[in-house]
């Protein structure tokens, strides 16, 4: 690199800056050239403060009747998923779930992995509630409903 090139370049664009910005004469402007028009507002208030309409929320209460259904709903099945499993499992069947499995050794861990998953999803739905994922707090339960009538369907076809 040559010294005095790199020098010559920056004099150049302030030359080329300088020039634009001293001949165009609204950089310099204080205001509106006197010929143009003033802007006319749409709409006057009475008051310098605007009200916003309140946003569109969907809050609803954590105990309305979709969330009963839903719960209601996850713990029929979890409990028809309890007693098949209990049924295949006494009658000399093996339980596929590795998490289920360690529970299944008895009916009383069986039951309380049940009654876990059963609690599980209704205090999941609450966090999503609280934090306003409305739609998540719903899709907890579908997923759960879901997973419980393949299980519950599978126990049924391998009987």
């Amino acid at each position: 690199m040559i010294p005095g090139k790199s020098s010559g370049l920056v004099i150049q664009i302030a030359v080329v800056l300088i020039s634009v910005f001293g001949v165009c004469p609204t950089s310099v402007a204080q205001g509106p050239l006197p010929d143009a028009p003033m802007p006319v507002p749409a709409v006057e208030h009475g008051s310098a403060f605007v009200s916003l309409p309140p946003p569109i929320t969907t809050d609803h209460t954590f105990w309305d009747r979709e969330n009963k259904v839903l719960f209601f709903a996850a713990a029929a099945l979890n409990g028809a998923d309890f007693a098949i499993t209990r049924s295949n499992l006494q009658g000399g069947g093996r339980e596929l779930n590795p998490v289920v499995r360690i529970f299944g050794r008895s009916t009383a861990g069986l039951a309380v992995n049940f009654a876990g998953e059963t609690a599980g999803v209704v205090a999941v739905s609450y966090l999503f509630h609280k934090t306003g994922h409305h739609k998540l707090e719903r899709w907890v339960s579908l997923i759960n409903i879901s997973s419980s009538a393949a299980a519950v369907s599978f126990d049924l076809a391998h009987r």
